[in-house]
């Protein structure tokens, strides 16, 4: 699925927030984008794949080598982290955390893992450098950057 929000990939997802008491079902969006090829957005509250960047959710935007590997074991630190669950094989954790609180969600390890398979039919592990050409970039800015240039 793609949109006018991103060239890439979009799959809509159901997450289910953990509370003390029960579990709330959060729409969501998995968003990958070639242009930002280290990137998966999590777009909350936004479940049509139409809805542009000022729709009224928010987003965190995840490594995508991060969820890979938390399909098979415990990665991340700080304010992102997931893991798969042990009892059941469909099953992953994604723990977000920031200033304002933090949360803990249930995600389908079945879906998260088709929507990895685009994003790799897409952009390849490995080869995200290639998409960036950091070099082209880091020349551009150094060869106008000196004291007399009159891009300053």
């Amino acid at each position: 699925m793609t949109s006018r929000w991103t060239p890439g990939h979009i799959s809509p997802i159901t997450l289910q927030l953990v509370g003390p008491r029960s579990w709330t079902e959060v729409p969501a969006l998995l968003c990958y984008d070639p242009t930002d090829p280290y990137a998966v957005r999590i777009a909350f509250g936004e479940t049509d794949e139409s809805e542009g960047e000022g729709g009224e959710g928010i987003a965190w935007l995840v490594s995508r080598e991060l969820l890979q590997a938390g399909l098979e074991h415990p990665a991340g630190d700080g304010d992102v982290r997931v893991w798969p669950a042990r009892a059941t094989a469909d099953l992953l954790y994604l723990h977000l955390r920031a200033p304002s609180g933090e949360a803990l969600f249930e995600l389908s390890r079945a879906t998260v893992t088709a929507f990895l398979r685009h994003t790799e039919a897409l952009v390849p592990s490995g080869s995200e450098g290639t998409l960036l050409q950091l070099d082209q970039e880091l020349d551009a800015l150094l060869s106008n950057g000196g004291p007399d240039s009159p891009g300053r």
